[in-house]
């Protein structure tokens, strides 16, 4: 995400900045320290084969490995061991790197966790309010010249934070949720020095005082409380959060649902004594505000045993076996090598990925498919592309999907989507939702503009988010860079609740972005068939740094029918690198030269 000035309560420094101005620096050895680190568990047998020649049964529950760190009020120097881990993880964005730090019930003082990549905070209680940090919980963008547009693949969950100073900073961009946190004060979203931001996700949180965006460009809330919100820049949406600004868009550019139509937490993991559960949080419809009220959530949880812990070393054949064998899945910190597709096909499977695991397949194959099944949950991950082109990367249901999910949705959440950056990947499409009703809360689908394996052909990935069922729903939908059309919606009765976008950097010249007669593909693309459809805040940037004279006619094509409606729309030409002729379809007045200045649309049609 490039950046760009930005009216602010606080000044910042003037000029577009990108992110690619600065390479990702090498990923630290391992801590060999880390390797004792604490765990939940006696270690699971390994797979194998039985004396009768079968596979042999796979234990449920287990070691949550050494990249799992477990702390209690009486670890001795926690301050320390959070040092160590953010060193190693500061700068590292390609790195191989994978944490989960995990706090016990109870209460902590004097400490500062700053989180690098591939970082997760969380409690273990059933609330955030049964773990609280007198301190913070911070990420800034002091490796990168204090721009926080690459501050990405972070999360923090499940907390409690009294800020040192009374207000918690949590500067950060794509693929770095903030969910399920109370902060007994105010949060600022923009790193030390008010740079650039182009963040980002809170949901089903509490915060007591006021947040302030500051230089953030762009910004979606969910189902959430707060005491005040500060200021807008281009693009701030929320969607059942107590507290939120009034609809004003385009001036100021707040778009605001007093609910969110359907929603159903992450899974988390907690302690209930001293054994661990995964909590599988209710579906809410029409919902507001946070989840877990003044205390219990609402829902059900499973035992761990329940679960295959994962390790990095499984594979493929080993998932799928704990799958058949009528396990979830809970996979550990640390990177995957699938050299088949990981398939879910039982009813209510939980997938759930810590300390941003990562899903790399091999030799073209899809990472993870899911059956035509109710109430499937995957959550916490990553999948990478691999250097040989795969068809798709996930997809949720099988082509012609038609079931009726409505009473038990398969969600995916926190699930994001890599193509090169880390190295060569392709991918025809990234992400394929087939089945009904599926709810996508939070998805960051990015092929890289920035790092290693990257070029119009060398990480091409012509589609990045295509919904082919009926009734979907996205809230908190971040796509980038794709050649060719970076959503394409062919489902009926589809609704996206906040879009961020920017088309692909690189593209060379004019002819390699036309489609048919229209120039460049858009970046949200409702089917021509398609009678239904409604989005609310939605952008799409525009940064031809390769060539900057490229024309893209549109940010948003869809037919033009009443029933096909949109609430909230912008496009901008960042410093003039490329231009938009209209916002959607014929409609909507040019992007303006080399100001950074949105053009929006209220309402269409």
């Amino acid at each position: 995400m490039p950046s760009s000035p930005t009216p602010s309560p606080t000044p910042g420094p003037s000029g577009v900045r990108r992110r690619s101005l600065l390479g990702a620096a090498a990923a630290a050895p391992v801590l060999a320290s880390l390797a004792g680190a604490e765990s939940a568990a006696a270690a699971p047998a390994s797979a194998g084969a039985d004396p009768a020649g079968g596979p042999r049964a796979l234990p449920g529950g287990g070691d949550l490995g050494p990249n799992v760190i477990v702390f209690d009020p009486s670890t001795a120097n926690i301050q320390g061991r959070l040092d160590e881990i953010f060193k190693q993880q500061e700068s590292a964005q390609f790195g191989t790197g994978r944490y989960a730090l995990l706090f016990k019930p109870g209460t902590y003082s004097g400490l500062n966790a700053q989180l690098g990549f591939y970082t997760s905070i969380a409690g273990l209680g059933l609330s955030p309010d049964d773990t609280t940090i007198n301190g913070d919980v911070t990420v800034d963008a002091g490796w990168f010249d204090g721009n926080a547009t690459q501050n990405f693949w972070r999360s923090a969950e499940n907390l409690a934070l009294v800020p040192v100073s009374g207000t918690n900073r949590w500067a950060v961009s794509q693929a770095a949720p903030f969910r399920r946190m109370h902060v007994r004060g105010g949060l600022n979203l923009a790193p030390d020095g008010y740079g650039w931001a182009s963040g980002g996700y809170i949901a089903d949180s509490r915060i007591d005082g006021t947040v302030g965006p500051y230089s953030q460009q762009q910004w979606y809330t969910r189902d959430s409380s707060v005491g005040g919100w500060l200021n807008a820049v281009w693009n701030m949406v929320f969607s059942g959060v107590e507290g939120a600004p009034a609809q004003s868009f385009p001036e100021p550019p707040y778009t605001t649902l007093e609910t969110t139509p359907v929603s159903r937490e992450k899974p988390f993991l907690y302690l209930d004594g001293a054994e661990y559960r995964v909590f599988l949080p209710e579906k809410r419809t029409d919902a507001r505000g946070v989840s877990w009220g003044n205390g219990t959530p609402r829902g059900t949880s499973l035992p761990l045993t329940q679960f295959y812990v994962a390790k990095p070393a499984d594979s493929a054949a080993t998932l799928n076996q704990a799958l058949e064998e009528g396990l979830h899945l809970l996979l550990t910190p640390g990177i995957y090598h699938l050299d088949r597709t990981v398939e879910v096909n039982r009813a209510g499977t939980v997938v759930l990925g810590l300390g941003y695991a990562t899903l790399i397949p091999e030799g073209g194959v899809t990472a993870l498919k899911v059956a035509d099944v109710d109430g499937v949950r995957l959550a916490g991950f990553l999948v990478d592309a691999g250097p040989v082109n795969s068809a798709t990367l996930l997809e949720v249901g099988p082509e012609g999907a038609s079931a009726d999910h409505s009473a038990n949705p398969t969600t995916v959440q926190d699930v994001f989507v890599r193509i090169g950056g880390a190295g060569p990947g392709k991918a025809t499409t990234s992400l394929v939702v087939n089945s009904r009703h599926t709810i996508v809360d939070h998805t960051w689908v990015w092929r890289a503009d920035h790092g290693d394996g990257v070029g119009w052909e060398t990480n091409r990935a012509d589609y990045g988010v295509v919904v082919n069922g009926d009734d979907v729903l996205i809230t908190g939908l971040f796509v980038e860079h794709f050649n060719k059309y970076d959503v394409q919606w062919n489902g009926e009765r589809g609704r996206t609740v906040f879009f961020q976008n920017e088309k692909a950097y690189d593209a060379p010249d004019q002819a390699a972005i036309q489609n048919g007669s229209v120039k460049g593909y858009a970046a949200y693309k409702v089917g021509d068939d398609v009678a239904e459809h409604e989005g609310w805040g939605l952008g799409s940037y525009c940064y031809y740094n390769v060539n900057p004279s490229i024309v893209q006619h549109h940010g948003f094509a869809a037919p033009n029918r009443s029933g096909v409606r949109f609430h909230g729309l912008l496009v901008v030409s960042l410093g003039g690198n490329g231009q938009y002729e209209c916002v959607i379809n014929d409609t909507g007045s040019p992007t303006s030269g080399t100001d950074t200045v949105p053009s929006k649309v209220v309402q269409y049609p």
